[in-house]
């Protein structure tokens, strides 16, 4: 019998794991079953239980690959000296996640912040899941914490501010950005850019012109 290929191997887990995120995304986790994903990739049951055991292992699979990546390159960032700044840094990461999943699409939009939306949801009820989302989100807040110190190190930021705050500011702006797209359609990824320059880009004694002061 021929050897199977890891690049064949791979390839049939990509393919499984990208059709079930388009089911879950199209109709949630509850509403879609293992026959649904089984239409989807075109395979049989042994086929996909030969790498998956049933939709829990799917979904902890999505979520682990996603932040995985997007862990792995705020971690790399973290390493130069000094790092990008955040406009810059963020636009680049989340651009990369979003273009590794731009061939999912439903309803003509991408799928992947729906099915962030969806994530989330399940958490309220999979205590497992949320395990999941909080150590991979805690490792995102870790990395963003030392491109932080980095920042500090390099006078690009005020010391006296704690990095986890920023990191935790930054992901908010993240993940806000994802849940707009999912709820007002698709927008690039300049939009969050320009707005992170704008805002990091105010100093103190900065004044409109124009208009009336609040206060």
């Amino acid at each position: 019998m021929a050897r199977v290929s890891q690049e064949h191997l791979d390839a049939r887990r990509r393919q499984i794991l990208d059709g079930a995120a388009l089911c879950f995304a199209r109709n949630g986790f509850h509403a879609t079953s293992m026959q649904d994903v089984l239409k989807e990739v075109d395979l049989s049951a042994g086929a996909v239980y030969r790498y998956f055991s049933g939709k829990e292992e799917l979904i902890g699979a999505i979520v682990a690959e996603t932040l995985g990546s997007v862990r792995d390159a705020f971690e790399e960032v973290a390493r130069q000296g000094p790092p990008p700044p955040p406009d810059e840094l963020v636009a680049s990461v989340l651009g990369r996640t979003l273009a590794a999943r731009e061939s999912l699409v439903v309803d003509g939009r991408p799928a992947f912040p729906r099915l962030v939306i969806q994530v989330w949801t399940e958490t309220l009820r999979n205590e497992e899941l949320a395990l999941l989302l909080r150590d991979g989100y805690g490792s995102v807040r870790a990395a963003w914490g030392r491109i932080v110190e980095g920042y500090q190190e390099a006078g690009m930021m005020r010391a006296d501010v704690a990095p986890d705050h920023v990191a935790r500011t930054m992901i908010a702006a993240v993940l806000g950005f994802i849940a707009q797209q999912s709820l007002f359609g698709p927008a690039p990824i300049e939009v969050l850019r320009d707005g992170l320059r704008a805002l990091t880009g105010m100093r103190d004694g900065d004044t409109p012109t124009g208009g009336s002061q609040l206060g």
